[in-house]
This record gives C-alpha cells, structure tokens and sequence, in this order.
C-alpha cells in the first residue's frame, strides 16, 4: 500500500480524514496562499477540477503561510476568499506547513518525488504534485507552471487513462 493513504488530513471545514479518502483517483496536491502573484491559479486550477473531475480527478489545496507570509488568514477566511473570489469547489485543508521542521506528513512524502528543477524541498507557493490511481507521485511542477499548461494536461491526461 502507498504510504500516503494513511497520512491524516484535517479538512478546512474541521473533518479529520485521511489521504485514503483519494484511493481510486488522480490527485492534484497544491500548496496554495491568498496573497501570493499565482494566487489567480486558484481559477486555472477549479477550471481543470471541473473539467477532469467526472473522470476520477481531485485537487487538494494545502494552504500554507510559510514563503513570506502570503497566506495569513483563518482556516473559515480562506476558504471564504476562495469561493467568493475564485469560485473554488475543490476541498481544501487546514493551514500547514510544507517544509520544516513541522512539516505536515503528506508533504514529507510528497517532496521525495524529485525532478531535476525540482529537488526535496517545496520552494515557493502553488508547487504542483500529481498522484496517481494507485497512491503514487507521477508528476511535479513548479508554482510557474499554469495548470493549464500542455504538460499539466497530458500529466492528468495520462494518469486517468
């Protein structure tokens, strides 16, 4: 079994859960921030969770206030400035931390996916990380990186084939 069914989750809302809840689908994880020059992805990003959600796609955003303090509100005066602003439907966590010594769980095993640009470490706000069916890392991409950008696609593409 991968190891990141088992890692808990605490839902924005406050639902304990688990990463588990995902088995079965293709999974964007992001860690997201409100005042941050990508937060506009938040509408590319709702616009692919409508278009591939039927297909077994989710997104989860991890918001976090680690890089500059772009993402400073509640847990409730996120998720409001996502909906009003953004429209987002995709569930979204509790704040946590990506790197660190408190680094949340999910993001510890996240982060041992490495591509040349992209090494252990999240570096900045909007960092994209694609999981696939069975619980494994099959895709990262750097916050620069649209998700709409062809690479994105065939990623998803490929991995609900």
């Amino acid at each position: 079994m991968t190891p990141l069914y088992p890692i808990p989750l605490t839902l924005n809302d406050g639902t304990a859960t688990d990463f588990g809840r995902f088995k079965g689908k293709v999974v964007m994880v992001v860690n997201v921030a409100s005042n941050c020059g990508f937060t506009p992805q938040y509408a590319g990003l709702e616009t692919l969770y409508e278009k591939f959600r039927d297909r077994g796609f989710e997104i989860l955003g991890v918001p976090c206030n680690q890089f500059a303090g772009q993402e400073p509100g509640t847990d409730s005066e996120i998720a409001e400035f996502c909906e009003r602003n953004f429209g987002v439907t995709f569930p979204l966590t509790v704040k946590a931390d990506v790197r660190g010594k408190n680094q949340h769980a999910l993001y510890a095993e996240l982060t041992k996916f490495k591509t040349g640009l992209l090494p252990g470490l999240v570096r900045w706000n909007f960092e994209k990380f694609l999981v696939s069916r069975d619980g494994d890392v099959v895709a990262r991409f750097a916050p620069t990186v649209e998700p709409d950008a062809p690479e994105v696609i065939d990623a998803i593409e490929k991995a609900l084939a």
